[in-house]
């Protein structure tokens, strides 16, 4: 007896320490976890000399412009609601190409704006058409391959851009089933992909703009999310990542003429990524798997001084790097846990990195929670990787938890900086974000056990994932939520509904309730992958509805929220609106929020921001944990939004 009254003094002391060191810990604000960066992007100038960025103009992401060395910062666009995401330098070095929708309607728009005069034009002036950017090689720096959906909203065809006319001309036209086009370095179209109607994969190449498609290889649906990475420096072989003949998809080298296959680079359980070609020749230099953390493995020697030379920058893993045609000067990207992300200028002749800026630095005043690689055994005894992101400065310990699981599915979680996992950190929860089944990037076999099991093993994965945490002492069993976007939304859902004891509430940002009606209102473009959706989802009606929390919805006991972008193309509005309906006609408690400009999640900082006031203050109540309150304009664009 006194032993046990001496465990609990321990344990209320250990706790009351926790406590008061969480209350040392300074509050993060939400303006800036969420906000705008401060600058983010840098890519660096074909012709070494220039380094354009976004950075916020008057509250909104545009695109900025430096000379390297010099401090003469200046913004070339003028957007002023949506904001820009991404830039593409084109190889004259003059203008800089970038995609933007409407709303969140992801019918994206091509836009080219000359840096001397910031004079901003539309390449693809067409209303409900999505316009991609195929393909810009440095010899020919007159032109792009976009592709675009103009003449069957279901698949693209590819156009030739005159990057100084502006003339649009039509180049290669989809026969039907093709998925994906690639161009070689000559920016003629040589090779396709497409998706078999039992969801394998046939590349088909041709030895010239009007010569006769041929069969290269194929594979079946059995293999990963296979893929062209490119085509050799001189044309004459196709870089694939596929899985054929192995567990983990390889990179190998495929003789266009011969169909000979060379395997380049391999690993029995993680697949290759992703390839880093030099920018002036293409060669292969290097390729990536991701691992605990991102892992460059180098094929060519000449870049392995100089990767030894920016290990020693940072203790980050390097998420990016921009090159000059030259290949003297590097942008290079670390992204640590702990940290914001930071850019560094990098110099090959003196192997010297110098500091840019971070994106975020405004987090360098708060202490950050470390992110924890973790694995733990599936109920059936399969191996599941994740991470944990536990409260800096107290011990992990009998906590709340929130399970962030990612979207996708056929994605991946990273270790490196997230700003859920730090957001909900700092508010006093563990974090566990599981890389459940079906995931991508461990092999064929971890992906393909994920198949049919949306509301089977990979929802148990979840659950095993919560019983692991609770195990070791880190969760507390009764305050453990779960919340996500994407298929992570549906996980959640899916937790409340088929496993209703397990959580103690719910945050779904844009998640599907029902797989049927989810797999009828997919984009349009999204035909020539239907068959893989069916291969991986389920490919009837009863079984889909078996799997849908919309049909489960009178076991929902927890307190659920749930947020929807009205304009999204991938998961209709109507699929929070069924759930919201089911939950109200049960009396069960719901809070929604609907924002009439965005789609596939809040891409604005007021939406996010306002978002993630109401869920942290949501998650307080059901968790205990700290929460900022809203600020007035949060709170008015909350009662604007609030259905």
């Amino acid at each position: 007896m006194i032993r046990s009254r001496s465990a609990y003094l321990a344990l209320f002391l250990l706790l009351a320490l926790s406590a008061l060191t969480l209350a040392q810990t300074q509050l993060i604000p939400r303006s800036v976890l969420f906000g705008n960066p401060e600058r983010s992007s840098p890519q660096i100038s074909p012709d070494g000399t220039l380094l354009a960025y976004l950075a916020p103009d008057q509250g909104v992401l545009n695109i900025w412009v430096r000379t390297l060395g010099k401090t003469d910062d200046r913004a070339i666009t003028n957007d002023r609601k949506r904001g820009i995401r991404n830039l593409f330098w084109q190889y004259d070095s003059k203008s800089i190409l970038y995609a933007q929708d409407q709303n969140g309607d992801e019918n994206w728009r091509v836009f080219q704006t000359t840096i001397a005069t910031k004079q901003t034009r539309d390449l693809t002036p067409f209303d409900k058409v999505r316009a991609d950017i195929v393909a810009l090689e440095p010899a020919h720096p007159e032109t792009a391959l976009i592709q675009l959906n103009k003449r069957d909203p279901k698949v693209f065809d590819i156009y030739r851009v005159n990057l100084g006319t502006g003339e649009l001309t039509l180049d290669t036209e989809n026969p039907g089933d093709v998925a994906g086009f690639q161009p070689d370095h000559d920016l003629q179209v040589r090779a396709a992909q497409v998706t078999t109607p039992d969801g394998g994969t046939i590349i088909r190449v041709r030895d010239g703009a009007k010569s006769p498609w041929r069969e290269l290889m194929k594979w079946g649906p059995e293999e990963t999310l296979g893929n062209i990475s490119g085509f050799s420096p001189d044309n004459r072989a196709l870089w694939v990542i596929t899985s054929l003949d192995a567990n983990a998809a390889r990179l190998v080298a495929v003789d266009i003429a011969t169909a000979k296959r060379t395997v380049i680079s391999e690993d029995p359980q993680f697949d290759v990524s992703f390839v880093v070609t030099q920018p002036q020749t293409s060669k292969l230099q290097a390729v990536v798997f991701l691992r605990e953390r991102r892992d460059f493995q180098i094929l060519d020697p000449a870049l392995q001084p100089d990767f030894d030379a920016l290990k020693k920058v940072r203790d980050a893993d390097i998420s990016d790097i921009s090159r000059d045609l030259a290949d003297d000067k590097w942008v290079v990207a670390f992204e640590g846990d702990d940290a914001p992300i930071y850019y560094y200028l990098y110099d090959r002749a003196s192997k010297k990195a110098t500091a840019l800026f971070s994106n975020r630095p405004a987090l360098e005043n708060f202490k950050l929670a470390k992110v924890k690689p973790i694995q733990y055994k599936a109920r059936d005894g399969m191996t599941i990787y994740g991470y944990l992101t536990t409260p800096a400065g107290i011990d992990p310990k009998n906590l709340s938890m929130v399970i962030f699981p990612h979207g996708g599915p056929w994605g991946r979680d990273l270790w490196g900086y997230d700003p859920y996992a730090q957001w909900l950190a700092n508010r006093g929860y563990a974090v566990l974000q599981p890389n459940f089944r079906a995931s991508t990037g461990y092999g064929k076999q971890y992906l393909n056990a994920g198949d049919r099991q949306w509301a089977g093993t990979m929802h148990t994965d979840l659950l095993d994932g919560k019983d692991w945490a609770v195990k070791e002492g880190i969760a507390a069993s009764a305050k453990v939520c779960i919340m996500g976007g994407s298929y992570g939304g549906y996980a959640t859902l899916a937790g409340v509904a088929f496993a209703p004891d397990a959580f103690a509430c719910g945050v779904d940002i844009v998640g599907p309730s029902n797989l049927n009606t989810l797999l009828k209102t997919i984009p349009p473009y999204w035909s020539t992958l239907l068959a893989v959706f069916h291969k991986r989802m389920g490919d009837n009606e009863e079984f889909l509805k078996s799997q849908s929390p919309l049909f489960k919805a009178d076991q929902i006991k927890v307190p659920l929220m749930i947020g929807q972008g009205a304009n999204d193309p991938r998961v209709n509005k109507a699929e929070s609106d069924q759930i919201v309906a089911a939950m109200r006609k049960n009396n069960k408690p719901v809070v929604y929020f609907v924002f009439p400009d965005e789609g596939h999640g809040f891409a604005r900082p007021e939406n996010r921001m306002a978002f993630n006031a109401a869920a942290e203050e949501f998650l307080a109540k059901y968790l205990g944990g700290r929460h900022e309150p809203p600020s007035d304009a949060e709170q008015k664009l909350l009662d604007s939004v609030k259905q």
